[in-house]
């Protein structure tokens, strides 16, 4: 063996295990926060109903049975072993799960390209997998009936909405459960000055978030870390101390003695006692800053072991105390250390509200790249980590919400009904995305599948239905907030889909747009001009009402298509496809402009930029010998519009590519066309875009009208401009207004 090769292979694993160990350690400031702040409310919420009534022994190790199996199941045999493994090239959460469907199993309705994104190499590494049964009899399915792509659709938006519920109760839950810890020193403070505290801490909070969290592992980790070892340290001191014979609650005997002793009340605690995997999803939504290792890593060797001690002190000193089942987080930490505790306990909770907060942003983001939620401002406040953004929007949307919950319910026991609702409900979507996942992605057997769904799902179905019967007790808000949210999605996406198809089905051929140019008198003036629209091919029907009544355009023109893809991120290489329309002299180009949903759009200056220097490539690479897609060579006999071309230019083969004609041209000159550029792009750049009113038929239902007249047309009108979505600058922007009936 060669020493050299030997010492740079033991270079390059100690690099690698020090990159882990770091990512690692960063993680317990950005993924861990919601779910290592859970010991302070969980029994508190468990015993807060008719569970009260059963302070015995048996109820006490059977709630710390039922935390610990359901650690271990959900989030550390469920997302740590298997939904982890279902990544998106490195990406995570609930869309990742749903681009990983639209792109390998064709199940999305977000994909409106011609060019789709399983050309990018990247995102195709993989050799293709055998179909399975189970595989084709799914996809024959979806195929058959297209209204279970919608309902898949529903599903993830559910399961997003959710999300974002959980981005107002997390907050809302953990920084008041840790405010109230001053009662246990103060029991005759009001409640309203807790209140008040809460709102000044959720505040100060919210006002932080335009700083970025570019620094927020190595920030918050060490807060985390202190956190963990506090709450496991206080659990091994309470079951020494007050009673070590908890440890037998392991046993999964004390679930079954459970529900044998309390029954209907037992079932009906549920609620509370799913808090305890609050900020699972994170593990998984988080996944795209870290590796699968690091979290790993992280959860089973630190944060798993301290909660599990952590609860298990807790109630080693209930089953000692049981008058103190309504504060006992705080009752069982020792005096001497109970100020520290809470200080750390309240940042703890700061830093979990900020990773949930953080984890928002991003999914929002994903939502209104995927063309599922209204424009809004994505600020990008890292250059190293794309996903560390701020959205001014939906940061004081979340603030107005947090104090509203937090005024509103004033009572952490309502929150915590709604809290369970919302995590649970994530887990759920998440469980049945990643049974299709597992049959049409993965395409293992069946049966797999089936007991995936089955030893997970009937669990969470257990929590689920214990939940929804608290609605009536605060687990209406997040239903009611997901319903709200989802309903826009819909309606967003329903008309932006709605009016891109209007705009292909009324595109106008340029071949009949050049052979009206005679009769237009169309003129060339000096310049570049970029035409934006949603058709990949043939000319928008703005453009043709624009050259009908001032019929000049560019020397160069760009059609220019943005297709946002359902893969995380577009190599910069591949970021834009060139094609030619009609013979070189015309100087016609179309290019799509691909991102993917975590992509960074830069300004108009980068974009000008990268887009001449692709043109350039382009051409260059032409040597003479061009290609024209999607286009039809006008009549020979017939003078052209454009520098009185003519068709003899043509070379007489037309060949027929996926459906478009494929035109080859010969002698062109590949300097004239660069010199061209060179002076076009010294005269200036134009950008053209349509400002249309969408309207639905006056033949269409009153749910559609509803849809696309007001819900609709509200979002477009007090959105972000499709202008300042795209960086363009408002002195080179020219628009042209029409009327859309979809």
């Amino acid at each position: 063996m060669d020493p050299e090769a030997g010492s740079i292979t033991r270079e390059s694993r100690r690099k690698f295990y020090k990159a882990t160990l770091c990512l690692a350690y960063q993680s317990f400031g950005v993924v861990y926060g919601d779910l290592s702040s859970s010991p302070i409310y969980v029994y508190k919420s468990t015993f807060s109903g008719r569970l009260r009534l059963h302070e015995e022994d048996d109820e006490i190790l059977g709630v710390l049975s039922l935390v610990f199996w359901t650690l271990t199941l959900i989030p550390l045999c469920k997302y740590i072993i298997f939904v982890l493994g279902a990544d998106d090239n490195g990406e995570g959460g609930t869309f990742a799960l749903y681009s990983l469907l639209c792109r390998r199993a064709k199940l999305g309705l977000l994909s409106v390209s011609n060019a789709p994104d399983d050309n990018i190499s990247v995102y195709n590494n993989g050799s293709p997998r055998k179909e399975t049964v189970a595989s084709s009899i799914l996809k024959e399915f979806f195929d058959k009936y297209r209204s279970s792509r919608t309902v898949l659709l529903l599903l993830v938006l559910l399961g997003t909405s959710m999300v974002i519920g959980d981005g107002i109760l997390t907050p809302s839950m953990s920084v008041l459960s840790a405010v109230n810890g001053i009662k246990v020193k103060a029991p005759s403070l009001h409640g309203n000055y807790t209140v008040f505290i809460a709102c000044v801490i959720l505040v100060g909070l919210f006002a932080l978030q335009h700083f970025g969290t570019r620094s927020v592992g190595f920030l918050f980790a060490p807060i985390l870390l202190a956190w963990l070892f506090c709450i496991s340290t206080v659990g091994v001191y309470n079951t020494i101390y007050w009673n070590p014979h908890v440890v037998r609650a392991l046993s999964p005997y004390y679930v079954y003695n459970f529900f044998k002793k309390s029954g209907k009340d037992g079932w009906s605690s549920l609620g509370g006692i799913v808090l305890c995997i609050t900020g699972a999803e994170a593990m998984f939504a988080d996944l795209g800053h870290f590796s699968q290792l690091s979290i790993r890593l992280a959860f089973t060797v630190v944060v798993y072991p301290c909660l599990i001690l952590a609860y298990m002190g807790e109630a080693a000193y209930l089953s000692k105390n049981k008058e103190d089942l309504q504060r006992s987080f705080y009752k069982a930490i020792p005096e001497v250390v109970f100020w520290p505790v809470f200080i750390i306990a309240t940042l703890a909770t700061m830093v979990g509200s900020q990773a949930i907060i953080t984890a928002t942003f991003s999914i929002i983001s994903q939502c209104r790249a995927l063309k599922c939620f209204p424009r809004v401002k994505v600020i990008h406040t890292s250059n190293h980590i794309h996903g560390q953004i701020y959205i001014p929007e939906a940061n004081w949307m979340l603030m107005i919400l947090c104090l509203a919950v937090v005024i509103g319910y004033r009572d952490t026991d309502k929150i915590g009904n709604a809290y369970g609702l919302a995590v649970i409900t994530v887990t759920l979507v998440t469980t049945c995305l990643m049974f299709l996942v597992v049959v049409m992605v993965w395409k293992t057997n069946i049966l797999g599948a089936l007991a995936f769904v089955i030893v997970f799902g009937s669990v969470e179905l257990l929590y689920f239905s214990a939940c929804m019967t608290k609605v009536n007790k605060g687990g209406w808000f997040p239903l009611t907030f997901s319903l709200i949210v989802l309903s826009t999605m819909y309606a967003w996406h329903y008309g932006t889909i709605k009016k891109q198809a209007y705009e292909s089905n009324n595109k106008v051929s340029l071949d009949m747009l050049l052979r009206m140019g005679p009769k237009l008198g169309i003129n060339r003036v000096p310049g570049i001009g970029l035409i934006y629209s949603n058709v990949a091919t043939g000319a928008p029907p703005m453009f043709a009402h624009f050259v009908t009544n001032f019929p000049a355009f560019h020397r160069i023109l760009i059609f220019v298509t943005v297709q946002s893809l359902t893969v995380p991120k577009v190599p910069v290489n591949q970021r834009f496809i060139i094609s030619r329309i009609g013979p070189p002299e015309f100087r016609l180009f179309q290019c799509v402009a691909r991102y993917g949903y975590k992509d960074q759009r830069k300004n108009s200056h980068d974009f000008e930029n990268h887009l001449i220097e692709t043109m350039t490539e382009f051409l260059q690479r032409g040597n003479n010998d061009s290609e024209a897609i999607g286009w039809e060579p006008v009549n020979q006999q017939q003078s052209s519009p454009l520098d009185d071309v003519t068709g003899s230019s043509l070379e007489s083969g037309v060949n027929t590519v996926s459906g478009k004609k494929t035109v080859r041209f010969r002698g062109v000159d590949c300097s004239k066309e660069l010199e061209d550029l060179k002076e076009a792009r010294e005269s200036g750049l134009a950008y053209m875009m349509g400002s249309t009113c969408v309207l639905a038929c006056d033949t269409s239902s009153y749910l559609k009208k509803f849809a696309i007249n007001f819900v609709y047309g509200f979002l477009r009108q007090n959105c972000r401009h499709p202008s300042t979505a795209l960086g363009i600058p408002h002195t080179s922007r020219i628009e042209v207004g029409m009327i859309y009936r979809v």
